[in-house]
C-alpha cells in the first residue's frame, strides 16, 4: 500500500480510459498555465542577456546566440536602483507599521470589545469595498495637498490606515481567536492595548505575514500614485523610476531595458516563493464567516 495520501484519482481510477482522458486534459491545462506564467519572465531574462541587435532582429528567437552578462552591470550603472529600492522599502515598512497599529487595533476593538454600534461600523466598512478606487483618488490627492503632505512618505502611510480590505481580514481573523484568552487577561488586570500587543499580535502572525506580502507587492508594483504625490527624483519608488527612466526612454537600448526589468522582477518572485504558505493560510483563517 502506498504511503502517499490519496489524491483525487487513485491508481485504480487511472486505469479507466475516461479518467485517463480527463486527467490528461487537466495536466495539459496546468502545463499551459505554467507556460503562460513563466514565458514572460524567461523572455525578459533572455532578452536582457542578448545584444541589442539580436533583441531587435526578426524573426525573434528565444535563447541568446551570445550571452552578454555585462548588460546587467550596465543596467545597474544606468539607474540608481538602490536609492529607489530604499524608498520603496521605506514606504513598505511605514505602511506595515500603520497596518499593524491602526488597522490592527481598530479591527481588534470591533472584534473583541463592546463597541456601541459595531455591527453598523462593520457593514459600513464592508460597503466601501464596492466603491471604485479611481473615484476617491482625486479627493485623497486634494486632502493630502491641503495637509501639506505631498512629496512626503506620509502620503502613503496615511491612506494605509484606511484600507478596508485589510481591516476586514484582520477583524475576521480576530473573531476566530478564543475569547477565553482575553477574558483571562482582563481578570489578571491587562488593559486592552496590552492584550492586543502581547496576546493578539503573537497569535496573528499568519495574517500579518499575509498582509506583509500584499503590502510589499503593492509598494513594489504601484507607479501611478507615487508619480502623483512624489515630485522629487530622490523620493521616487522603484516602479515610478522604472516607468519614467526605463520604459519611456527611447534612447536606451532594448537589451538594457530588459536587463533592468528582469533585475527588478526577481525580488518579488523570491518574496512570494519564500512566504507563499502564509497567503492561503492567512486568507483561509480570516475568511468571512456567515
Amino acid at each position: 500500500m502506498s504511503s502517499f495520501e490519496r489524491g483525487i484519482l487513485s491508481e485504480h481510477d487511472l486505469k479507466k480510459t475516461g479518467n485517463k482522458v480527463v486527467y490528461g486534459i487537466m495536466v495539459l491545462f496546468i502545463a499551459l498555465m505554467v507556460f503562460s506564467m513563466l514565458y514572460p519572465i524567461l523572455m525578459t531574462m533572455f532578452n536582457g542577456l542578448k545584444s541589442n541587435q539580436e533583441v531587435n532582429s526578426f524573426p525573434p528567437h528565444f535563447f541568446p546566440k551570445e550571452w552578454h552578462f555585462n548588460n546587467l552591470k550596465e543596467g545597474l550603472n544606468y539607474i540608481d536602483l538602490l536609492m529607489f529600492l530604499k524608498n520603496t522599502f521605506f514606504i513598505f515598512v511605514g505602511n506595515m507599521v500603520i497596518t499593524l497599529v491602526v488597522l490592527g487595533m481598530s479591527s481588534f476593538s470591533i472584534s473583541r470589545m463592546n463597541v456601541p454600534g459595531k455591527k453598523v461600523f462593520y457593514f459600513f466598512f464592508l460597503m466601501t469595498l464596492f466603491i471604485p478606487a479611481a473615484s476617491y483618488m482625486i479627493p485623497n490627492f486634494v486632502n493630502l495637498k491641503e495637509l501639506g503632505l505631498l512629496n512626503q512618505y506620509a502620503a502613503f502611510w496615511l491612506p494605509a490606515g484606511a484600507n478596508t480590505f485589510y481591516f476586514l481580514l484582520l477583524k475576521n481573523f480576530f473573531d476566530g481567536l478564543h475569547p477565553e484568552i482575553f477574558e483571562a487577561a482582563r481578570i489578571d488586570g491587562a488593559s486592552e492595548p496590552r492584550s492586543f500587543f502581547t496576546i493578539a499580535v503573537p497569535l496573528s502572525v499568519p495574517i500579518f505575514a499575509t498582509l506583509a506580502i500584499f503590502i510589499f507587492s503593492t509598494a513594489w508594483n504601484d507607479w501611478f500614485w507615487p508619480s502623483l504625490v512624489m515630485h522629487s527624483e530622490d523620493k521616487y519608488t522603484l516602479a515610478t523610476a522604472i516607468y519614467k527612466y526605463v520604459i519611456n526612454v527611447k534612447a536606451l537600448n532594448n537589451n538594457i531595458k530588459f536587463a533592468i526589468l528582469f533585475m527588478v522582477s526577481v525580488p518579488p518572485i523570491l518574496v512570494f516563493l519564500l512566504f507563499q504558505k502564509f497567503i492561503m493560510r492567512g486568507v483561509s483563517l480570516s475568511a468571512v464567516k456567515g
